[in-house]
């Protein structure tokens, strides 16, 4: 596939490294000369300098016989103008745009192809923001991923000593959590991946994957991992356009304070939040934290845009006293580096995010990608299409699956039926849909949802291969 990929700031550069690993010609346009020939350097795709809202420089990408646009510069009025003169002057087939600004999301109609044509657009602050509060909701977690439209939870956790699994066989899960289906995707110790069986025993330290219909999560995670207190006070490090998000949609829920820097974004913040409090300040000063009694709280959010200041505030707010910390950290070198010690969670805005246009890009009808461990390994949610002649896979067992070493399928979610609202005047029907945690002996349907989860990410282009459907489906 041609893809031409408009800014290379930290989205941009993440979409090229996970795309250009697979096969893809890739362009990126950027403005800045030095960084380009640092890409070029780095990975195996065409840099070409210049305005991406440019027809010109567009034309120099490449978007003549370009196969996808995706524009995620910094400014939304260059990604919609791109995408625009994309459709207008090349008919170029796909365009995606990152949109920073909620504003568009009110006026749907001026995305479509008689304004700006933008087929798909996407927000990563509010992905990250919506991800935050994942972490929030479930504080003895990692990662909280969901798949078949929030019927699936995909769980990261860290065994501890004294764990319910800890030197015992994963066979042994159904007497620990009877009566709920449960499936270890993946587990991870000193980095290297392992890939589950009935006889494998978990660590002290593991990271583990626990893949259950969501409404058993609760209880798989209680039983997994001790209990931790539930969230009440929260501090948010950072009033920037996450932190704002962020506050803004808990603050009905927990006790939030936001400590920012900016005196006039503190007191615009203060005039846009109702329960939130608004204090001015910087959160790496010792006498900050302690007058906002950071030893009484129970998640210390820094969402500021400087790494530096994250790891400082959050390693402060841990020493301090904090119950956990969490870090938002662009530079992806960084996150490995600090997760674990006195950072509890660190997180990648580029790589929680690029899940979304994933699923966009990928071959054949991938409904979800999400990115594990900072991006080692990925989740995707694949529907299997055609039949038992067309297919690879309907028809066909998950032990009979031609699945490459290190993919394994962990559920599946199915159309069981469809039920009948009754309203006073008018009826409407919605699906049935069944949470199935695959076995060996488990057979796939046409268009069964299928979540596989790959230890690495250059297995991905074999698991989209042995779910595309053959000519004689069409």
């Amino acid at each position: 596939m041609k893809i031409i990929i408009l800014g290379a700031g930290q989205v941009g550069v993440s979409v090229a490294e996970s795309l250009v690993s697979e096969a893809n010609d890739i362009t990126v346009v950027d403005s800045d000369p030095a960084h380009l020939r640092k890409l070029q350097e780095r990975l195996d795709l065409r840099g070409v300098c210049g305005n991406a809202a440019s027809p010109l420089v567009l034309r120099e990408a490449g978007a003549d016989d370009a196969d996808l646009l995706i524009a995620v510069t910094q400014s939304d009025q260059t990604n919609l103008c791109a995408c625009r003169i994309a459709k207008t002057v090349f008919n170029l087939p796909t365009r995606i745009a990152r949109l920073r600004s909620a504003d568009y999301a009110d006026f749907p109609a001026l995305l479509n192809d008689d304004n700006f044509s933008v087929d798909y657009s996407i927000c990563p602050e509010q992905i990250v923001t919506d991800y935050i509060r994942k972490l929030i909701e479930f504080p003895e977690a990692l990662q909280v991923l969901e798949f078949g439209n929030g019927m699936v939870c995909l769980v990261g956790v860290r065994a501890f000593e004294g764990g319910m699994l800890v030197g015992h066989p994963l066979r042994t899960l159904p007497v620990h959590i009877p009566n709920v289906e449960v499936r270890v995707a993946a587990i991870f110790r000193q980095d290297q991946p392992i890939v589950p069986t009935g006889d494998t025993k978990i660590e002290v330290g593991d990271e583990v994957f626990i893949l259950a219909a969501s409404h058993h999560i609760r209880r798989v995670l209680t039983e997994l991992r001790r209990m931790d207190r539930p969230i009440r006070n929260i501090i948010i490090a950072g009033g920037g356009n996450i932190g704002f998000r962020l506050a803004k949609s808990i603050e009905n829920n927990y006790r939030v304070k936001l400590v920012e820097r900016d005196k006039w974004r503190a007191e615009w913040l203060a005039s846009q939040l109702t329960r939130t409090m608004v204090f001015r300040g910087d959160a790496t000063d010792e006498s900050i934290l302690e007058m906002e009694n950071i030893d009484e709280t129970c998640m210390f959010l820094a969402l500021t845009n400087d790494d530096e200041d994250n790891i400082m505030s959050s390693s402060l707010a841990k020493q301090m006293g904090a119950r956990r910390v969490l870090a938002l950290i662009n530079r992806k070198s960084y996150v490995d580096l600090v997760q674990g010690g006195r950072i509890d969670i660190a997180i990648s805005p580029a790589e929680t995010s690029i899940g979304c246009l994933l699923a966009y890009v990928r071959q054949g009808d991938v409904a979800a990608v999400h990115s594990l461990r900072r991006g080692a390994a990925e989740a995707l949610e694949v529907v299997a299409h055609g039949d038992s002649r067309s297919s690879k896979v309907v028809g066909r067992t998950v032990e009979e699956l031609d699945l490459p070493e290190g993919a394994t399928v962990g559920a599946i979610v199915r159309e069981s039926g469809f039920v009948v609202d009754a309203g006073h005047l008018t009826h409407t029907t919605r699906k049935l849909r069944e949470v199935i945690i695959a076995h060996h002996d488990t057979v796939i349907e046409p268009d069964d949802h299928v979540i596989v989860f790959c230890v690495s990410k250059k297995l991905v282009r074999q698991v989209e291969r042995l779910f595309q459907v053959g000519w004689s489906f069409f």
